[in-house]
């Protein structure tokens, strides 16, 4: 059955059924396209299945090989080493391991280059990593398979790499092309195919493509035994839509145009296979012209880090200037009377022996050269002093980010079991990132719906069926109960009867609505259910998802307007350009058609009693029920014409005749398009089907409306000339012939009523819209869809209401027929001038505002002198939506939207023709869907669903900037507490150059005793749970704001580090120095100052990151306790060592400092006063300042947990955080409270009126 089905649909010949431009017939008169060929940009030379002629030059073209790889062998290591030291605080330390080896350090050598091999190679292996898995997805691509023509007939398997220009392919049903081919046949006689393009535009809907006349016969592998041709054409551009050029085949040419290109990454569908010829192939192919290389991307807060570095270097310099002439002065005034010193003087014997020798010629203490000393000195103090440059920062920000995306990785609540997959962190460069999004640019098909068509409701004769409550109404209603609930006890019984009755007035519709604004809990309650229910479980029927028993199981018959209806479904399963497929494994048929939509119309026409269920080149046959005889009968109808459905006519008409030789001309199209060409009798339904539109429209659902007229024999004849005569018209006027023939015929329709299908969205969406609008983010809408589809989808997700302001962008007739740029530009700068300043008139009303742009207009909005007055106008809308969108006005509209707002923007796709946009933006979000992996390898994230966009924002990029904020902001502060020790002492000692601490105590400060404690803060810290986060979305806005890495907040945090290191040094030096330190009279020396000093800054520092931990595991006790441990057995193990090993710090614990009380009576005193200032900073914040996570945190912890919830302080701060937004779930359920209102109003009103 299956292959009679095939067989039959291959017999089809689609040129005699469409007439207008996507299947011109094929001509050899030069248009001025055509003229083109061979001038400067249209001089491209293919010899069909002549590969081997594209080896060698002038026609040598590039192989089919594609790579999306940042590196290669040759570049990783000069690019990846670019990247590194591109890092200000890894430069300055290459320049300080340069420096050791000239011996002026005063740190060994090891201690200073091993560390920077250790960061620097370390972040080089992640990238080569991440590397590595972009060239094995390139690989996977580049070894696909695909039959390609070798010689006398025979086709072979070949690789997609190994293709060249010239070379003959057949693709097979369901592949996807492996460059751009020009079409030569395929498997139908009429050399039509269908073609999937959602990877390039992101069209569900498949395009039909159709071969040249001449090639038909080229339909079987032998044919290509002697098959030669030359294609002469466009060189290699981004248009998609565009392509100029000729076939010169049998000594004849003949123009080609965009129906006979088959472009790379789209699919073949519905058609057995095809054979076609590769014209563009690699990097030449237009869907990687679309493309952009893997940007190097790094995150604001990396950026700031850098800046941060800057002025902690310029503090370095300052305090290694400050060294250099302190050094200079006492040197030349002061250090040449130090006898102590042994400084050379002339006067002295020259018989000295060997050590005092070497100890005259210290080259840092040389009176007779103070300058030469000072110059010395200053290098030698940038090095001592290199410890205020945290160069474990980057080091311990990587290993945080891979962390933190392991985390992201296992989230649970962000696997989808359906697909079995998970969000994955594919660069953990940008985590921090995801909590500073201001803007989000998001394609629509496959990433807010599921490539999934359905029926849902219709109007038919004045009479809407399929009337399900919508969630807005639901969410109005319940919220409006709740507010008549006070009202209701300060009134009596009349009343409140009364008011009930208003109440069930003003509401919605539908019965359970009208229960639940009556305060019928019970009925909301289970119609939420009920609604939940049918939104997750799939429909039974695929494509039909309609519940109304008035229509269903033939019911129809028995209602009074049964013929409207009749011919209704008629039109339904008439009036399209579907193929039914038999299927064994099912009893009812499959269909395939040009676009989702009529396929949902013939499953519900099905359903309904209307099976189409065959179709030959001039009759359509259907299954219909009759409702005189209650029975199923058989009709033919002859198919006279087909007028196809096109964007500007945006209607599509057949002309059928029944048995009886009635001629009828059914009609379906866009509201507007058809309410225009009704007939005076025809309007009857007009206003209830209007209502009923507005309401469709609201619910984001696609409408059609059905019509019809009966047409004259001797009408048909006279038009049919007519028509007949403009079909066959070759030339430019074509077209406008044609157009006004079917003008001719279109007219005096009776309007029969309208569906409406829904493109249905992914679980989730709008709650997800919703949420994201709440956290302060705007969301833009990029398509490449036609506007009526992407305006529906707006309304659908909640990114447009029915009160909005829109602003439509769109060339004029007149301007787009001369296509002039200038023309376009003032067409298109009115348009943007005039809607500013509605904007600006209307800009304090309650209303919103949205701008809805066309491709073409888009293209003339980016141009330089236009672009600033377009993203002036947009950038002020609460949602933009930009419709029939290519690739390459994804990617330029978002680098434009980032680098005019300068706010952080993220895009969002599944497809191919998303990978601009996404490699474009801040951070790039692949939904790993149906559109195959393409957008996902050039992500910076992927995720199974776009609903699970609003956890991995609002929570985990939440707490990935404060946890990354904190962790540099700790990092700088102990960083400069511990450096700053240093010059203090080089202040205290004249400037002498003495190091006071150990060299293996300097090595171990920031790679074990205070590393462990910042990655746990970095990895583990939340300032509220992921639930908070989520019933507080506005605690998002800190990020945008950039609340918790402010300049105020660094150099808060770099003057507490100050302070912190004056209290230490000046408590140690001034405790210690004036008295005995242990029994006997000993007083501390350097070995014991420095090793007190270092407790108390361990102790500190360790302390400080426990007051700024909001979160505390386990983990946090054990790094932060156990840092603190680690350092006591450090300094009882290493000073047990050897003295030639533990040098000056040899039995320093045991012997010196452990047994003096003094020691640890210093470390409890100044710890307390060096965190005492901190402490009274938080005190005072959050008594009098307090941040929006500091109250929920004392909520949170004041209260038993079980009381929280229902504290009022709770609700309150609840209801305060929610933001007034323009788009999402609850910025429509506040404009329908407030129709709602408005109806109340006037319902009161006439009720006091007629008492």
């Amino acid at each position: 059955m299956a292959a009679s089905s095939r067989r039959r649909k291959g017999k089809v010949r689609w040129s005699k059924l469409y007439t207008f431009a996507c299947l011109r017939p094929s001509t050899s008169e030069p248009s001025s396209a055509q003229e083109l060929i061979g001038q400067p940009g249209f001089s491209r030379v293919v010899f069909c299945n002549e590969p081997h002629l594209h080896k060698r030059k002038p026609f040598k073209y590039p192989h089919n090989y594609i790579s999306t790889t940042k590196y290669n062998v040759l570049t990783f290591l000069p690019r990846a080493l670019f990247e590194q030291f591109r890092r200000v605080a890894n430069f300055y330390f290459l320049l300080a391991a340069v420096l050791s080896l000239l011996s002026l350090a005063p740190f060994s050598r090891a201690s200073l280059i091993a560390p920077l091999v250790f960061v620097v190679g370390i972040s080089m292996l992640k990238e080569a990593v991440e590397d590595w898995h972009r060239f094995l997805q390139d690989l996977d691509v580049n070894n696909r398979t695909v039959k390609a023509h070798a010689s006398s007939g025979v086709f072979v398997d070949k690789l997609w790499k190994e293709l060249r220009v010239g070379d003959v392919v057949k693709v097979n049903k369901d592949e996807y092309f492996p460059s751009d081919l020009l079409l030569i046949s395929s498997s139908y006689e009429d050399g039509v195919c269908y073609v999937e393009t959602m990877n390039l535009d992101g069209e569900t809907n498949l395009k039909i493509k159709r071969c040249l006349e001449a090639t038909l016969s080229l339909n079987e592998d032998e044919e290509f035994r002697n098959f030669k041709a030359i294609v002469r054409c466009e060189d290699p551009n981004p248009n998609l839509y565009t392509f100029v050029g000729n076939l010169e085949f049998e000594n004849r040419s003949y123009p080609l145009c965009p129906s006979q290109v088959l472009l790379r990454d789209s699919k073949l569908r519905n058609t057995d296979y095809i054979y076609g010829v590769v014209i563009f192939s690699g990097h030449d192919t237009k869907a990687v012209r679309n493309s952009t290389r893997s940007p190097s991307k790094r995150s604001r807060m990396e950026r700031i880090m850098d800046r941060i570095i800057y002025l902690l270097f310029s503090i370095l310099l300052l305090l290694s200037l400050v060294s250099s002439i302190g050094s200079l002065l006492f040197l030349r005034h002061h250090m040449v009377d130090w006898w102590y010193l042994q400084l050379p003087d002339d006067n002295k014997v020259h018989d000295l022996d060997a050590s005092n020798q070497k100890k005259d010629n210290d080259k840092f203490f040389n009176p007779s050269k103070p300058v030469k000393s000072a110059s010395l000195q200053f290098i030698r103090a940038l090095i001592l002093y290199g410890y205020l440059i945290p160069i474990s920062l980057y080091v311990s920000i990587e290993v945080v980010k891979v962390l933190q995306a392991m985390l992201i990785n296992k989230d649970i609540e962000m696997y989808d079991e359906a697909t079995r997959k998970s969000v994955q962190a594919r660069t953990s460069n940008l985590n921090e990132e995801l909590g500073q999004v201001e803007m989000i640019l998001s394609d629509k098909t496959g990433t807010l719906t599921c490539n999934q068509m359905e029926f849902r409701k219709c109007s038919i004769a004045g009479i809407s069926y399929g009337g399900d409550v919508t969630e807005v109404d639901l969410a109005a209603s319940k919220r409006m109960n709740v507010d008549f609930e006070a009202s209701q006890l300060s009134i009596d019984e009349s009343d409140r009867i009364s008011q009930s009755y208003e109440e069930f007035e003003f509401s919605v519709s539908d019965f359970s609505a009208k229960k639940a604004v009556l305060g019928c809990r019970e009925v909301l309650d289970n119609t939420n259910k009920g609604n939940s229910r049918l939104s997750e479980e799939e429909s039974v029927i695929k494509g039909f998802n309609f519940r109304d028993d008035r229509l269903l199981n033939k019911n129809w018959i028995h209602g009074s307007n049964s013929s409207e209806i009749t011919m209704f479904f008629r039109v339904m399963a008439l009036c399209h350009t579907g193929i039914p497929i038999e299927d064994d494994k099912i009893i009812k048929l499959r269909y395939e058609a040009e676009s989702p939509e009529e396929v949902a119309f013939l499953v519900a026409s099905q359903e309904f009693g209307f099976q189409f269920f065959r179709r030959t080149q001039s009759v359509m046959v259907l299954k219909e029920f009759d409702p005189s005889s209650r029975m199923e009968v058989e009709r033919e109808y002859k198919l006279l014409n087909l007028l196809e459905f096109s964007s500007s006519r945006k209607r599509m008409s057949v002309i059928v005749s029944n048995e009886d030789g009635q001629i009828f001309l059914l009609c379906k199209g866009a509201d507007s398009i058809i309410f225009d060409r009704l007939a005076d009798n025809g309007r009857t339904y007009e206003q209830a089907t209007t209502s009923h539109l507005s309401n469709y429209a609201e619910d984001g659902l696609r409408t059609l409306a059905f019509a019809y007229r009966t047409v004259e024999a001797a009408e048909y004849e006279c038009w049919n000339t007519i028509f007949t005569q403009a079909k066959t018209t070759i030339g430019p006027e074509r077209e406008e012939l044609l157009e006004k023939a079917s003008e001719m015929i279109e007219k005096d329709l009776i309007l029969l009523g309208v569906v409406a299908v829904e493109d249905k969205l992914q679980k989730g969406v709008p709650e997800c819209i919703d949420k994201l609008a709440q956290a302060g983010l705007k969301v833009w809408l990029l398509t490449g869809d036609k506007r009526e589809t992407a305006i529906n989808i707006g309304f659908a997700c909640s990114l447009l209401r029915q009160d909005m302001k829109q602003f439509h962008l769109s060339l004029s007739r007149e301007a787009e027929s001369n296509n002039q740029v200038k023309a376009m530009k003032i067409d298109i700068l009115h348009q943007i001038e005039s809607s500013y300043k509605v904007m600006c008139q209307e800009r304090n009303k309650e209303a919103p505002f949205a701008l809805i742009v066309d491709g073409k207009a888009l293209e003339v909005a980016l141009r330089g002198d236009v672009k600033d007055q377009f993203l002036q106008l947009a950038v002020n809308c609460a949602s933009v939506i930009c419709c029939r969108v290519s690739p390459k006005q994804k990617a330029l509209i978002t680098r434009l939207v980032k680098e005019y707002t300068g706010r952080t923007t993220l895009a969002i796709g599944d497809g191919a023709n998303d990978v601009g946009m996404i490699q474009e933006a801040d951070i790039g979000v692949g939904i790993s869907g149906m559109e195959g992996m393409q957008a996902v390898m050039a992500s910076d994230f992927s995720l199974p669903q776009f609903r699970f966009l609003e956890r991995l924002l609002i929570v985990h990029g939440h707490w990935c900037y404060q946890r990354i904020a904190k962790m540099v902001l700790y990092f700088v502060y102990k960083n400069v507490a511990f450096g700053l020790t240093l010059f203090y002492y080089e202040l205290y000692t004249s400037f002498s150059g003495e190091v006071l601490y150990n060299d293996w105590y300097m090595t171990m400060f920031n790679v074990m005793l205070t590393s462990l404690p910042v990655i746990a803060l970095g990895v583990l810290e939340q300032d509220v749970s992921s639930d908070v986060c989520l019933q507080f979305p506005a605690l998002y806005q800190q990020g945008p704001r950039n609340v918790h890495f402010s300049w105020s907040r660094i150099i808060g945090w770099i003057l507490n580090g100050v302070v912190t290191s004056l209290v230490i040094f000046l408590a140690n030096i001034y405790i210690l120095s004036p008295s005995a330190f242990r029994q006997n009279g000993y007083v501390a020396d350097i070995n014991s100052l420095g090793a007190i000093t270092y407790t108390c800054i361990i102790w500190t520092v360790n302390c400080q990151i426990a007051l700024i931990t909001s979160h505390f595991t386990w983990i946090q006790h054990l790094s932060i306790w156990g840092s603190i441990l680690l350092w006591y057995i450090f300094l009882i193990l290493y000073g047990a060592l050897p003295p030639y090993v533990s040098g000056n710090a040899f039995q320093v614990f045991i012997e010196d400092i452990g047994p003096a009380p003094l020691y640890w009576i210093v470390t409890l005193l100044v710890v307390i006063v060096s965190l005492l200032p901190y402490f009274a900073h938080i005190v005072i914040q959050r008594s009098f300042y307090p941040m929006d996570d500091h109250i929920i945190q004392e909520m949170k912890y004041c209260f038993k947990k079980d009381i929280v919830r229902n504290n009022q302080m709770w609700l309150r701060e609840q209801r305060n955080s929610q933001r007034s937004t323009h788009i999402g779930f609850s910025a429509r359920v506040d404009a329908k409270v407030l129709s709602f209102k408005e109806q109340l109003h006037q319902k009161n009103y006439q009720f006091t009126d007629d008492l």
